[in-house]
């Protein structure tokens, strides 16, 4: 084998020996994935995903049953939920009708408005309402006993009802 030869495997073998510097390119297009151990337990017992909630008060008109449930929906779900001002622009808005019962126990629930990306939003709305309830004795304000809400979705799909934002 030639000097010029030996030198060129060298340096080709060389290339190979450099310990990698630890960062991975993600293929184009894809986000890359963080594993779900990658959350610390820690993290988790200090924020619990939901909470249970003291009884509610009994409302003295919609208003305040409008206000009790947003306050309810956003403390009985501190992982999902967000207190900050609304970004300018939002994921999803959707818009749900909520019916009650007189003790204010969960009746039925209506999509008024499915956002036109990001549907699954509806669900988690859905589900943040039913964590929450029951939303206080209605049966002394006037029938029907529904009122509505509108979620707004930030880019990590927290919501923040948007009675909170109107204050």
């Amino acid at each position: 084998m030639s000097l010029l030869g030996a030198l060129v495997l060298a340096l080709s073998l060389t290339g190979c020996s450099v310990p990698p510097s630890g960062k991975v390119d993600a293929p184009a297009g894809k986000a890359p994935e963080v594993p779900a151990s990658a959350t610390t337990s820690a993290s988790r017992a200090v924020v619990p995903r939901v909470v249970k909630l003291p009884p509610p008060a009994t409302p003295r008109n919609w208003g305040e049953v409008r206000e009790q449930a947003a306050r309810r929906m956003v403390a009985s779900s501190p992982v999902q939920s967000y207190t900050d001002a609304a970004p300018p622009i939002l994921l999803a808005i959707p818009v749900l009708t909520i019916e009650l019962n007189a003790d204010g126990s969960v009746r039925r629930i209506e999509v008024m408005r499915y956002p036109s990306q990001a549907r699954d939003t509806v669900q988690l709305a859905m589900q943040a309402v039913r964590r929450a309830a029951p939303f206080g004795n209605v049966s002394k304000l006037p029938r029907p006993w529904r009122f509505n809400e509108t979620f707004l979705f930030n880019e990590q799909r927290q919501f923040k009802p948007m009675t909170l934002d109107r204050r």
